[in-house]
């Protein structure tokens, strides 16, 4: 996710890592986050597993772990059991009161229906109303509600208005408002980012004065998407209505156009592209169309023009609260409909859904190699359990108690195995010289144990291959290492032990592949997309 995916990143820090909150993101790339595992999970954290578009997850049967703790190189999914598929929060200590404006419009696309089991649906919180249609499936036991739809943002900014609250309603549903405290509450700015259903209706009140300048930013309109709002003010107020591009880079306005004025809604709904607008003084409502008027490029936020926005400066010498709530409704109030039929349930498995690979990294022009041990105890090996080295989805298993030995080339994409080799108990003398003589450079060394091997005297033979320095392996229980042979000593290289009779569990490596450290000849140069991007946008600038 690059910076310009999403108007606000808010983190917040615990004890056991970082949870992002974002108003609005898509999640085939993902920024660099460190997240450590949890020790025990709770209630509240069996289901919010990718903490992705405001406290939520939609991962089934995973956890985020980082490999590495000093230095965040990949983010895998570390799999443990859990009961929800999605989890919106509830009022707690992981969640606070939930009740920020990220909690309220939390929303995901579940595109495939892997998540829900229905395609091309949207999840978002069971008590938001703004996204709701009268076909829309609740899940109580997530906090969830599924509903088809097009949906988009409106990013409100308001001048001078310290600690102002927006409430907004739809005009399907205005007993269910949404009550938003807004972002840079006490700054002269504050800002308000709801979540909307496309080509409905909405109008906006205050719990005080009516701010005199307001913008609406089309946040994620494609070309011709609308909406239509009603912003509430005192009956005596002029307006000044001004449409234009905003440019990021260096925050000019172009294509510049007025509003005019209209005598009538009915008047304002026949023009919805024309830049009108129209004032009901018996209401206080100000209605007018929000039109996007140019295409996006992929998933930028705003038009491939700018972002599109609309300026109201009002006048008034009037102090009262703007809340136009009891005469707006049920003046303005509109049968629920459902503009997209719902999908029907999957039935089955979803064939081809979910994620094409599990490690989400900083580098994407390196290829890793996802390496898996399974290190059961020996009450779990008496049961049946084997030991495993699994090597890109191919499984390794061993027998007989004694070692196993996999040698992978660190040059070749996806893996190509070089040696399989198993030592016997009675063959572990062994093993030490073939660590010191056999294995060739540039190679990735996998080893691990199985059984009671008493004295293990291959301590000063891994030295080489990547351990700090020699290890005690007398009487332990299982053994695993991850080594390299070459001039290099690549982080990952690690050792596992276990006390007696004990296993080491699920160990998960993502190694990379074919790094000039390693000594590795590439057919051709990587493209580095990052490397592209920063400097078009240098170019920009």
């Amino acid at each position: 996710m690059s910076p310009a995916d999403c108007f606000a990143a808010v983190y917040y820090v615990f004890d056991k890592g970082i949870e992002l909150m974002l108003p609005d993101m898509k999640i085939t790339e993902l920024g660099l986050v460190c997240v450590e595992e949890r020790e025990n999970n709770t209630d509240f954290s069996t289901g919010s597993k990718i903490v992705m578009a405001m406290k939520l997850g939609p991962c089934r049967g995973c956890w985020l772990k980082w490999q590495e703790s000093s230095l965040c190189d990949v983010l895998v999914f570390h799999c443990c059991q859990v009961f929800l598929n999605v989890f919106f929060g509830k009022p707690g200590p992981w969640f606070e009161d939930c009740e920020l404006d990220g909690d309220k419009n939390s929303i995901f696309h579940d595109t495939d229906g892997s998540v829900t089991g229905y395609k091309d649906a949207y999840v978002g919180r069971i008590d938001n109303y703004l996204i709701r249609h009268p076909s829309c499936v609740n899940v109580t036991k997530w906090n969830a509600v599924v509903c088809s739809g097009n949906y988009a943002q409106v990013y409100v900014q308001t001048w001078s208005t310290q600690n102002l609250t927006m409430t907004i309603a739809r005009d399907e549903y205005p007993a269910y408002p949404m009550v938003l405290r807004g972002i840079n509450q006490k700054a002269t700015f504050p800002q308000y980012q709801p979540v909307i259903m496309l080509e409905k209706g909405y109008t906006i009140h205050w719990n005080g004065p009516a701010p005199r300048t307001a913008f609406l930013y089309l946040i994620n309109f494609n070309k011709n998407d609308w909406i239509r709002v009603g912003l509430c003010y005192p009956s005596n107020t002029s307006f000044q209505v001004t449409f234009g591009f905003l440019q990021r880079h260096n925050g000019s306005l172009s294509k510049m156009e007025e509003y005019e004025p209209v005598h009538s809604l009915e008047e304002l709904q026949r023009k919805p592209s024309e830049r009108k607008f129209y004032f009901d003084s018996s209401t206080g409502l100000l209605f007018l169309y929000l039109k996007a008027k140019s295409h996006r490029d992929g998933h930028s936020y705003c038009s491939s023009q700018g972002c599109e926005r609309v300026k109201i400066q009002a006048a008034t010498d009037s102090k009262d609260i703007s809340n136009c709530m009891a005469k707006a409704y049920p003046r303005y109030y509109r049968k629920p409909s459902a503009l997209k039929p719902m999908p029907s349930m999957l039935k089955g498995l979803c064939q081809g859904c979910g994620t094409r690979q599990v490690v989400f990294t900083s580098d994407p022009h390196k290829s890793y190699l996802p390496v898996q041990f399974r290190s059961p105890s020996q009450a779990e090996t008496q049961r049946g359990d084997l030991p495993v080295i699994s090597i890109n989805g191919t499984d390794f298993t061993f027998r007989s108690e004694g070692i196993l030995l996999l040698i992978v080339d660190a040059c070749s994409v996806p893996f190509r195995l070089t040696e399989k080799k198993v030592f016997s108990l009675a063959d572990v003398s062994r093993l030490e010289e073939y660590l010191k003589r056999g294995i060739p450079p540039r190679s990735i060394v996998l080893l691990s144990t199985r059984g009671k091997i008493k004295q293990l005297n291959i301590s000063d033979s891994l030295v080489p291959l990547g351990l700090a320095k020699p290890a005690h392996l007398y009487n332990n229980g299982n053994t695993v290492f991850l080594g390299f042979s070459g001039n290099f000593k690549p982080s990952w290289t690690k050792l596992f032990t276990s006390p007696a009779e004990e296993g080491l569990g699920l160990l998960e490596q993502f190694i990379p592949l074919q790094l000039d450290e390693y000594g590795c000849h590439r057919a051709g140069t990587v493209r580095r997309r990052d490397l592209e991007l920063l400097r078009q946008t240098s170019k920009a600038h």
